[in-house]
């Protein structure tokens, strides 16, 4: 079995993406600005507190894009309201030939959107759907693996997509948003899309950066005030946006010692340990033996969370042992039973692989 995993910034370009945001938010704030909790309502003019309508700027300037909005309901809202400004009801969008995540599925059948695949792996197939299927409206590219052979770039498939048609092309980078040197808007899309809380900000707030036109659109149809994000939340996603890039590339990094310790050895009980996005960036670790179930209980014991919040989020400071994705269970029912995924989250590499041994320990006490 072999993973393609997206390539994570190194801490070098991490720490320059901080710099960025810092840099960003001091070209839009005034110091006692940024020192409060922002303010609140529907404010004349901009009909949204002005922190928020500062803080979407700074989002835009971090990622390079014209315009940006904050929308309730975090990554899937974001898709969904991105989709709404580019397609009708019935029209065609362009996607990759694999499983669709399950709430763009939701958000396909609520537009009444339909689907047109394409494997993304392929460009030449890529250029080959979209001249028999001329009436195809609009693409959706998830940054993130979908199938565990995945390998395509987003620059390729963005490029291949615009020359073959000029469609608006909406990418879904949740898990790839401050891990990639670039998203999608930054590879020539047209809207990206991905939340708050998975960048250590915010429950339920989405992000969608890009074109003036579709943002504008947004804005102008989310004009109530319970739509509204607040002062304090939009402060909130710049906080968590100032510390993700690092956070995150010290969890790449310790991702990477994990499997090259495990492939070394040291727990001889490891038949394999490589790395994949499913969805997030982690950790894939098989046993010699069918002791997955068995692993993860005792893991939890010793201090593991058997399962997300938010995947990755700002609460999720102990490293996560959870079962293998959908995905992988498809491809090979059997790798349930001696695989599990682990996500360091905040956590070092001798952490991990204490909990992995000693689990295997206790369950080997049982056997």
């Amino acid at each position: 079995m072999r993973a393609y995993p997206l390539q994570s910034m190194d801490f070098e370009d991490a720490m320059k993406l901080q710099f960025k945001v810092i840099d960003c938010i001091t070209k839009e704030f005034q110091g006692h600005d940024f020192l409060n909790r922002g303010d609140l309502g529907v404010v004349q003019g901009l009909n949204k507190p002005v922190t928020t309508h500062k803080a979407e700027k700074v989002v835009a300037d971090i990622f390079d894009a014209e315009a940006c909005v904050f929308v309730r309901g975090a990554g899937s809202a974001a898709i969904r309201f991105g989709l709404h400004t580019m397609l009708k009801a019935g029209e065609k969008i362009l996607v990759h030939r694999a499983p669709i995540y399950s709430t763009t599925a939701t958000s396909f059948d609520m537009l009444g959107l339909v689907s047109v695949k394409a494997d993304f792996n392929d460009l030449e197939d890529i250029k080959k759907v979209l001249k028999a299927e001329p009436d195809i409206k609009a693409a959706l590219i998830q940054y993130t693996r979908q199938k565990i052979d995945d390998c395509y770039e987003m620059q390729e498939v963005v490029e291949t997509i615009k020359v073959e048609k000029d469609i608006p092309i909406l990418t879904d980078d949740n898990y790839a948003a401050m891990k990639v040197k670039r998203i999608g808007v930054q590879c020539g899309a047209d809207l990206s899309c991905f939340s708050s809380f998975k960048l250590l900000g915010p429950e339920g707030i989405g992000i969608v950066a890009g074109k003036k036109k579709y943002v504008n659109q947004l804005i102008s149809e989310s004009y109530s005030g319970g739509m509204q994000t607040q002062g304090h939340e939009a402060l909130d996603v710049l906080h968590g946006l100032a510390y993700a890039p690092v956070a995150l590339a010290i969890q790449a990094q310790v991702n990477e010692e994990c499997v090259r310790r495990l492939q070394n050895g040291e727990i001889p009980e490891v038949k394999n340990a490589f790395l994949a996005n499913a969805q997030s960036k982690v950790l894939l670790v098989e046993f010699q033996e069918e002791i997955a179930d068995a692993v993860l209980k005792e893991a939890e014991k010793l201090g593991a969370a058997p399962n997300p919040i938010g995947a990755e989020s700002k609460y999720e400071l102990i490293p996560m042992f959870y079962r293998i994705s959908g995905t992988f269970r498809k491809a090979d029912p059997t790798l349930e039973k001696r695989m599990i995924r682990i996500n360091p989250m905040r956590a070092g590499a001798d952490t991990i692989l204490r909990i992995i041994k000693t689990s295997i320990e206790r369950v080997k006490v049982c056997l």
